[in-house]
């Protein structure tokens, strides 16, 4: 037969339940905790910041592109991948070129605006100017891209 309760008991284990319950708790409070600092941290939804990407036929091009679209706030950042070899259809031949790639981030809401300086200082008569939406990415860099890129 169990021993009756005592006041001091009594306090015990209610306190060895307190912790039970909150180290049970903590990692549930951690992961809410995150995915709230993580919403509230990248200023924006799926969708308001793109990935562009564009193709140069040499890297001095591609650097003076680059640095423009930085300089105009058009892009927050540019990497420029050298030596891509594109195989293409143009005026009904099939062509294969050496050329470097311009992977762009900049705001949705800017992806016009690029086309269009791309399209004035690009040396082909038609320029690849491509964007796909960024769904998900680290809430500090897509907060730094938004900061960069103003509306």
């Amino acid at each position: 037969m169990a021993a009756p309760d005592t006041p001091k008991t009594g306090l015990l284990r209610a306190a060895c339940s307190a912790v039970l319950v909150a180290v049970l708790m903590v990692p549930l409070l951690r992961i809410v905790g995150l995915r709230m600092f993580s919403m509230a941290s990248v200023g924006g939804v799926s969708g308001t910041h793109s990935a562009a990407f564009v193709t140069c036929p040499n890297e001095e091009v591609a650097k003076e592109i680059a640095r423009g679209m930085v300089e105009k706030k058009l892009a927050a950042c540019v990497n420029i991948v050298p030596k891509i070899t594109s195989v293409y259809e143009w005026q009904g031949k099939i062509e294969e070129d050496t050329e470097v790639l311009l992977m762009i981030k900049t705001r949705t809401s800017k992806v016009p605006a690029l086309a269009e300086y791309v399209r004035s200082v690009h040396p082909y008569e038609v320029a690849e100017v491509i964007s796909l939406p960024i769904d998900q990415g680290n809430p500090p860099y897509l907060k730094w891209l938004g900061d960069t890129v103003p509306e």
